[in-house]
């Protein structure tokens, strides 16, 4: 991704910080993880988050989405080289509305759509919705993939150990760790 664009979100995710009145230090506000996932349209497919710690028992988060921005389905799964069972995750909205989408029981009427380009890939249907406040925990082994409403969202995220590197996508060209260029 260029480095141009990564600023950019950079920018407007810090709208969106300040409009949940998440206070963050300034360099947290220079150092926001802006994910494409190697997909080069972050608008359609992106992520926007500050890992505020990630050690051997926890991890906390602070993600944004952007108004319809869809981050793809995944799964945490057991890593058995490094002694690790997948993640477990709590989401809470801070601000905006998130559809989440996990196992379960498909909705019948789905309020989101996935990406027109990538939609072959997502494959789990059943719908939580996310107000400001409200919560829903994520198992490991549990396929998920969520969006940002019309306004976006600020979800933050409680979890076990994240190795984000492991995570496993249904969609074989996404790249999880981002890279940015000139």
């Amino acid at each position: 991704m260029k480095k141009s664009v990564a600023q950019a979100a950079r920018k407007r995710a810090l709208e969106f910080y300040d409009a949940a009145a998440i206070a963050l230090t300034e360099a947290e506000r220079n150092s926001i993880e802006i994910a494409d996932f190697g997909l080069g349209n972050l608008e359609e497919t992106g992520l926007q988050l500050i890992t505020y710690i990630n050690t051997d028992r926890c991890c906390a988060k602070e993600m944004v989405l952007f108004p319809g921005q869809t981050c793809p389905e995944h799964i945490h799964t057991p890593v058995e080289e490094i002694g690790y069972p997948g993640k477990e995750e709590t989401f809470r909205c801070r601000y905006g509305t998130v559809y989440l989408y996990v196992s379960g029981e498909p909705a019948e009427h789905p309020v989101c759509q996935p990406p027109a380009s990538h939609k072959d890939y997502y494959t789990v249907w059943h719908e939580v919705i996310l107000h400001p406040g409200e919560q829903y925990t994520i198992f490991p082994g549990t396929k998920h993939w969520f969006q940002g409403g019309a306004n976006g969202a600020v979800v933050s995220e409680f979890s076990t150990r994240s190795f984000d590197e492991y995570d496993v996508f249904t969609d074989p060209a996404i790249v999880r760790i981002p890279t940015e260029e000139e």
